[in-house]
């Protein structure tokens, strides 16, 4: 009897000291792994939040670019002041929607869904003597955000503006700008006007 007490005891211990490595190196790696998981899905939540707002709105200074496009010294998107109708239909690369004896108006839709507008104002002869764009966006900061692109560009353009708020006005050689804006409620945007200076004035009439 005691032969076979000494044999179980002996068999007995390292075999508890194998099932006990066994349950704590299933512990670890359970731990482990958690850690894991969690870190992954908080990298993950991460990774998915900032997209939406790069979707949401476009860079606002690139934006300004899309929406003053070939600006030059009296010139806006191409076109002049005192420029016929055919002119902007030959240079107008938006699609148009309204055509009228005082006006032609043209839209375009960015890849975040916002909207540009841009009317040009005619002269009982044709003649394009004033320039209207309206912006359309999809949030309060977009738009602040690009009332403040729009500051920063005309005053380096044009100077210091004339005026502090709501409407934003510059004084530049060949046109006059103004800006505003025109954000209500859940709708948000800008709308900026382009009125001939100096010679172009004389030229658009």
């Amino acid at each position: 009897m005691r032969i076979f007490y000494n044999t179980m005891t002996s068999l007995s211990i390292p075999s508890l000291r194998s099932l006990a490595i066994l349950l704590l190196s299933s512990l670890l790696w359970g731990c482990q792994s958690q850690t894991r998981e969690e870190t992954e899905m908080t990298a993950d939540s991460i990774a998915l939040t900032d997209p939406v707002q790069n979707e949401l709105n476009s860079d606002q200074s690139v934006l300004l670019s899309e929406i003053l496009s070939d600006e030059a010294e009296g010139k806006l998107r191409g076109i002049s002041f005192g420029d016929p109708v055919s002119k902007v239909k030959a240079t107008e690369a938006y699609d148009i929607f309204e055509e009228l004896p005082d006006h032609l108006g043209y839209t375009h839709e960015t890849e975040q869904l916002e909207t540009i507008d841009v009317q040009y104002h005619l002269t009982k002869e044709g003649k394009v003597n004033k320039i209207e764009i309206d912006v359309y966006l999809n949030s309060q900061q977009a738009a602040t955000q690009l009332l403040e692109s729009g500051k920063k560009y005309f005053t380096e353009k044009a100077g210091p503006t004339t005026s502090t708020g709501p409407v934003y006005s510059w004084n530049a050689p060949a046109m006059k700008i103004q800006m505003e804006d025109v954000s209500k409620g859940k709708d948000f945007g800008l709308k900026f006007l382009f009125h001939p200076n100096g010679k172009q004035a004389l030229a658009s009439k």
